[in-house]
């Protein structure tokens, strides 16, 4: 008799984030965020449920009056058939009111900044919502400096835990 216990898929459903683009942090400075709506199909829904999603090296543009989020993953979902699979990696429109979507258009084409999305969450309701932000690019040395900081924090942390 095993003692092993097979794990059951747990699906995301509400208050639960699906993907985090901690490389943003990193590289950006993030100003000002926003909540954005995605327009997503059947089987992309279901496949972040699952929780197989990526927004590293994504985008946000504007294109045709719309925001579009670029370069995310989606997993295909396999229980589904070839026939109604989606594209991976096809653009997806995201939702904004329009005071925001201005707001960001003009931030974008006068002040030098660029949309980054930082998370994809489904929200209370169990609608899937992205993150956004406003972003300025970091220079080499913002980076270093970023780095040293985190790593004095954890030697901070370890000396008050006392495991030096």
């Amino acid at each position: 008799m095993s003692t092993h216990k097979k794990k059951d898929k747990v699906l995301i459903s509400v208050n639960h984030t699906v993907a985090d683009n901690r490389r943003a942090r990193f590289d950006y400075f993030l100003e000002e965020k926003f909540e954005a709506g995605i327009m997503l199909t059947g089987t992309e829904v279901k496949s972040l449920r699952h929780g197989l999603c990526s927004l590293n090296e994504s985008f946000a543009e504007e294109r045709d009056g719309n925001l579009v989020l670029s370069g995310s993953y989606i997993a295909p979902y396999d229980p589904a058939g070839a026939h109604l699979q989606h594209v991976p990696r096809r653009d997806r429109v995201l939702l904004l009111h329009k005071r925001e979507l201005t707001r960001l258009r003009a931030a974008v084409r006068q002040k030098g900044y660029t949309i980054v999305p930082v998370k994809l969450y489904f929200n209370a309701r169990g609608v899937a919502k992205v993150e956004i932000a406003l972003a300025k690019g970091k220079a080499q040395h913002d980076k270093r400096e970023t780095i040293k900081e985190r790593d004095w924090n954890r030697s901070k942390a370890r000396i008050l835990r006392g495991d030096e």
